[in-house]
C-alpha cells in the first residue's frame, strides 16, 4: 500500500527526512521516518531513484498531495550541472510504502 493512503501529517523535515504518522496492522498510528537522500538522487537537475543525496543540491524543498488522485509529490529546485537551478518533481508512492507502520523503499 503507498505510504499516503495510510498516513497523517506528512512532513518534510531538513529537506530530506520524510515523515509521518503511519498506520500498523492493528490500526495504530506510530511515528516514522525514513531517510529520501538513501535512495533518491538529483541527475542533472531531476529526481533519479536509486541514486543518493539529492538534498546537497537542492533548494526548497516541499511536499504536497495534489491533484484529484492525491498523488504525494516531492517537489524541489534542483541544480544541473552548469549550476542551474530546474524545478522538479518526484511522485514518492512510485517506490515508497507502508509496511506494518514503517516506512520501507521498494
Amino acid at each position: 500500500m503507498s505510504f499516503h493512503e495510510s498516513a497523517e501529517d506528512i512532513e518534510i523535515r531538513d529537506g530530506h527526512i520524510l515523515f509521518a504518522k503511519l498506520t500498523n496492522e492493528e490500526g495504530e498510528l506510530q511515528d516514522s521516518e525514513i531517510n529520501l537522500n538513501d535512495f533518491l538522487g538529483n541527475n542533472d537537475g531531476h529526481f533519479e531513484w536509486d541514486g543518493g543525496n539529492f538534498s546537497e543540491t537542492a533548494e526548497d524543498v516541499r511536499f504536497e498531495i495534489e491533484g484529484d488522485d492525491e498523488v504525494p509529490i516531492l517537489r524541489a529546485v534542483l541544480f544541473n550541472g552548469e549550476g542551474e537551478p530546474v524545478e522538479s518533481d518526484v511522485n514518492l508512492s512510485e517506490r515508497v510504502f507502508n509496511r506494518n507502520g514503517e516506512f520501507v523503499f521498494e
